[in-house]
């Protein structure tokens, strides 16, 4: 299959929320399974897939965290994982098995970005390890309880745009960098969605990743209030910049391309605005698009092949 790389008219955009793409979509024979499901994006992800009738698993690092923000919301349960430990994994992943249920949609929106230099499981890169590796082994674990047609969606970003992925020294063990960190593992994220694509094809698995835009939320808590100015991305009051999306407008992206029909025949897609994203001719993030690094295949069969040897886990071949 050829995947798409241009825009197809969606009729959705940047200013589109998500509850503008899930209007008329009825989730309510669909259990999906959000990381991250209750802060910032994932909260408002789980929120709209809720709204639109779905019953939503929210795997959380911290669970009483993920309880109190969830209280009330109905159709949704909490479950305990911390991506950064493959054991947690297993064992969240093994008591779902084990209780024989199926899974329609997965939205991997849980990650970290820009922290200092963390280590984790046998000395790994911590945004390496959290954002890619840890779901790397959940969809792994999780592939017998994905129904068919099941849709698997990663949120990426156009961090990507600063890092291809380094083979060379994926663990930064010769020198730290936190944004080239971050930009490697977002990378990471849309390579993974091209080759789970390519792996589940056949069996009517498929897999996008998503630029959600320029937001705001929890994830920038490393970022202290005067580099977020330097960056441009806050004004002097506080407020967020021109070009910034509002949460609700940042999970649109996600959830559309976890139930769009658009999308039938274009699998491994990287997608922006509510949209199959055009390849990247700037450097300019805010512009977003994206780069070929991002949506290569070989690179894609390539960093999964040495994500296997990492964790152990190939479970989709």
């Amino acid at each position: 299959m050829t995947t798409q790389r241009h825009k197809s008219g969606t009729g959705f955009g940047a200013h589109s929320t998500a509850d503008d793409v899930l209007a008329g979509i009825d989730l309510s024979r669909n259990t999906a399974l959000v990381t991250g499901g209750y802060s910032g994006l994932g909260l408002e992800t789980t929120l709209a897939l809720i709204r639109a009738g779905a019953h939503v698993i929210v795997p959380a690092r911290r669970p009483g965290a993920a309880e109190e923000a969830l209280r009330g919301v109905p159709r949704v349960e909490v479950h305990d994982l911390d991506l950064a430990d493959l054991e947690s994994v297993r064992a969240f992943s093994a008591g779902f098995l084990d209780a024989g249920r199926t899974l329609d949609l997965i939205i991997n929106g849980a990650g970290i970005m820009a922290c200092p230099e963390t280590r984790v499981g046998p000395g790994w890169e911590a945004h390496f390890a959290v954002n890619h590796l840890g779901h790397f082994a959940l969809i792994n674990r999780l592939r017998p309880a994905l129904a068919e047609g099941a849709r698997v969606v990663s949120v990426a970003s156009s961090g990507h745009f600063l890092s291809d992925v380094r083979w060379n020294d994926l663990h930064f063990r010769d020198g730290y960098d936190r944004w080239l960190a971050y930009a490697q593992s977002k990378t990471a994220n849309a390579l993974f969605a091209v080759h789970l694509d390519t792996l589940g094809a056949d069996s009517g698995l498929h897999a996008f990743a998503v630029h959600p835009g320029s937001i705001l939320t929890p994830l920038q808590r490393h970022i202290l209030r005067d580099e977020q100015m330097a960056q441009g991305w806050i004004t002097p009051d506080g407020t967020p910049a021109a070009g910034f999306k509002t949460p609700t407008q940042g999970a649109a992206t996600a959830v559309w391309a976890a139930t769009s029909p658009l999308l039938d025949g274009h699998g491994g897609a990287y997608c922006q605005d509510c949209d199959i994203a055009e390849p990247a001719h700037t450097d300019d993030m805010l512009i977003g698009g994206v780069k070929p690094w991002a949506v290569d295949p070989d690179a894609a069969s390539r960093l999964w092949q040495l994500s296997s040897e990492l964790t152990g886990l190939d479970l989709l071949t």
